[in-house]
Order: structure tokens, then sequence, then C-alpha cells
């Protein structure tokens, strides 16, 4: 009778005080995470021709666009394995201050680069810190919430990447071409670290793992056991396969959307520096505004269909949506109508990172397996990166994100040979 109360009560019943806090925390850690991913995509053109002295359309500026988003990959992917690891062995709490106040001050360095190298080496670093902020903030949601508000609660964290995205896109319309101000705004977050510092507490959980490990029943953070040792090796694979797609597809695909909404916007007769300041709110906005929603949904829809097919569905309608986006539209509105449609898939599957791979590891590898996935695909996602650089050259847009969203389909044949989660504890 109990167990069938429990079941028809709302995910968020019997939720405690502290377990709300470490969700806000997690979230606004991830928010920041986001702002200085995103701050870069949206000013790029701008800082790149500043330094480069060159027109906002060069082929240079377009050239070191991509090489910089592929030394942000690069830089998370060694963040993200080096401080997961660092969180299994030493905790939650202290890796993730130490991130929170990489990526910040780094981000706030930025304010005085004024040559290519500078650039190089900052976002590199910034990249550290996000890495290895994400694993971390997502492994101790997971451990701290229930089993039954699990799935929504890292949904939520994870959707609280919408609110980065859009305070990058305001700063980035604000400044306009001062685009050194909007990194400077980067620094905020370190005031996060004393929050840290005072709210949060190790989960029970790594508390367990650390008493197992130095009893000397197992390792904490062992890369070695994560890809040697049978199921970890399988799922450690198959996470970091699946985030390739979705980070490879993010970088080719969705962030498509603003120079889908800048190509509409000046064929139909609008000036390229105006074309490109709405196309910053198109993508940013009003894209991002189905993207949160594909994020928070992709929880409750996990809890009801299960992890697997949520992730399938989520793949196969982002596949049918692109070209549509990218053919369809015939007028500026008619963009704006689809592209919430388009980010609910494209970018909606991400959620189900920070949902499934905690569900994946056991508590001493949990941070550092989820670093591996998620953090790893970083890296593979970097040659789809430099791929859709040469096909956006060498074609029309729209055909180039056409053909790129077929890696969509890898992403469901990768998902098939995973185990279903739904309704399971986290692996002891």
């Amino acid at each position: 009778m109990n167990d069938l109360k429990s079941a028809n009560e709302p995910w968020y019943s019997g939720i405690t005080r502290y377990e709300w806090l470490v969700l806000i925390i997690a979230s606004a850690g991830w928010v920041f995470d986001i702002y200085e991913g995103q701050i870069f995509n949206l000013t790029r053109n701008d800082m790149l021709s500043d330094i480069l002295g060159q027109e906002l359309g060069s082929a240079d500026v377009k050239k070191y666009g991509d090489w910089f988003l592929g030394v942000f990959l690069l830089g998370g992917t060694f963040g993200g394995l080096l401080f997961g690891s660092l969180a299994d062995k030493y905790g939650r709490k202290p890796i993730m201050i130490i991130t929170i106040l990489m990526y910040s001050v780094f981000s706030g360095l930025t304010y005085f680069a004024t040559d290519l190298w500078h650039v190089t080496a900052l976002r590199f670093f910034v990249a550290m810190g996000v890495g290895g902020e994400w694993a971390v903030a997502a492994a101790l949601v997971a451990e701290v919430f229930p089993k039954k508000a699990r799935a929504h609660a890292s949904s939520i964290f994870h959707a609280s990447s919408v609110i980065g995205t859009w305070l990058a896109a305001i700063a980035a319309y604000l400044v306009n071409t001062n685009w050194q101000y909007a990194y400077l705004i980067g620094v905020l977050p370190a005031l996060l670290i004393v929050w840290v510092r005072v709210a949060v507490k190790e989960p029970e959980r790594w508390k367990e793992a650390k008493a197992a490990a130095d009893k000397g029943d197992a390792k904490k953070g062992s890369f070695r056991e994560l890809l040697t040792v049978a199921p970890w090796r399988g799922r450690a694979i198959g996470a970091l396969l699946m985030a390739a797609v979705g980070l490879g597809t993010f970088w080719a695909v969705t962030i498509a959307g603003q120079d889908l909404a800048r190509e509409r916007l000046i064929a139909d007769g609008v000036d390229p520096e105006t074309a490109s300041q709405k196309a910053k709110i198109a993508y940013g906005i009003i894209q991002t505004i189905g993207g949160g929603l594909g994020l928070v949904l992709f929880g409750p829809i996990s809890a009801r269909l299960g992890r697997k097919m949520t992730f399938i569905v989520f793949h196969v309608v982002a596949l049918i949506v692109t070209p549509i986006v990218c053919f369809v539209p015939t007028s500026y509105t008619m963009l704006l109508v689809l592209l919430p449609i388009f980010g609910f898939f494209t970018l909606g599957m991400h959620a189900g990172y920070a949902v499934y791979f905690p569900e994946l590891f056991p508590n001493r590898l949990r941070a550092t397996g989820m670093s591996w996935g998620f953090n790893g695909g970083r890296l593979l996602a970097v040659p789809v990166l430099l791929l859709a650089g040469q096909m956006k050259a060498a074609m029309e847009l729209p055909i180039a994100v056409t053909i790129l969203s077929a890696f969509f389909l890898v992403g469901v044949v990768v998902v098939l040979f995973l185990p279903e989660t739904k309704g399971k504890e986290l692996p002891e």
C-alpha cells in the first residue's frame, strides 16, 4: 500500500530543503559553465576580427573561430577527465570549488587578450574548468536525490544551461562589438565558491565509497578499472560514443540555427551587421526556448518511456526536423516558428547525459565515468567540428547541415547496446 501511494505521489514529494539547495547550487555552476562556452560562440566574429584586423566574414575569422572551438573541446576533455577522477578520489565539494574558480578567473583574463595565442591558452583553461564542473555537479545531484526524483532533478540541472545561453546572448547583444566586457562578466561565478564552501556536504554515497577504498576493497577514480573491467568498460565506451554524437551534432548542427537565421535575413535584404545581431537573438533566445523545454522534459519522458527509448525518439526526430528547418522556411518569421522545435530535439537530448550517465557507474567511479563519457565525447567531437567547418565552406549551409545531421543515427545505434536503468538504484 505504501509503495502504491509513493508511486502516485508527484516526484518532488518529500524532497528536503537541502536536496533543493544542492540542485540550485549545481545548476548555478552549470549556468555559468554554459555562459563561458556560449559567449565565445556569440562574440568570436567580433573578437577575431579585432585581433586579426580583418573583416567579420573573412576566411581567417571563420577558420580561427572553428580552431578555437576545437581548443575548447580539447580543454574540456582534459579538464573533465582530470577533475572527474579527482572528484571520486577527494570528494565532490573541493573539486567543484576548484573548477568554478578556474573557469571564472580565465574567463575574466580574456578581457586582456590581444593575440591569438592568448585566446588559445585562455579558452583551453576555461574549458578545463567547465568540463570538470559538469561531471562533479551532475554526480552530486544524482547522488543526493532519491530514485523517484533523480531523472527529473537531473533534467532540471542540465536544463539550467538554457539560462546560461540566454545570459550569453543578452551579454553579447548589449556589449555589441565591445566583446571584452562579455568575458569580464564571466568572473561573477567565482562568488559561487563561498556558497559551495558553506552549504554543500559530501554525499553519503561518496563517503561509503571512500570508506570501502580506505579498507582496500576498491580504488576510487580508477581509469584502469573503468576501461578494463566489465560491465563498466562497455558502459564507458557507450557513454563516450553517445556524448560524441550529441556534442558533435551540437557544434555542427544545433548552433547552425544562428547561421541559418543570418543567411535568411540577408536573403530578405537585411544588412549583414543587423542580420548578425538579430541572428544572435534567434539562436540564443528563440531556438533556446525550445531547447530548454526539451532539456526539462527529457527527465519526465524518460521516467515514463525509459532512458533508451527516450534517447531514440529524440535522435530520430532530430534527424527528421533538421532538413525541414534547413529547406522549408521561406521567411524569417517561418524560421523563427521552426527553430524552437529544432532546439527541442537537437539540444534536449543532452539532458539525458545528466540523467543516464550517473546510473551507469558505481559510486567509486561515477564522476570518473561521467567525465570519461561526456568530456571524452568532446574530444571525439573535434573531427566532426572540423569536418563541419570544411563542409560549410565547400557547399551551401542547408545542404551541409542536413548531411551532418546523419550523425544522429549513430546515437540510435549506440544506445541499443546499453542497459536500461529506469527505476533502478544507482550502482554501488
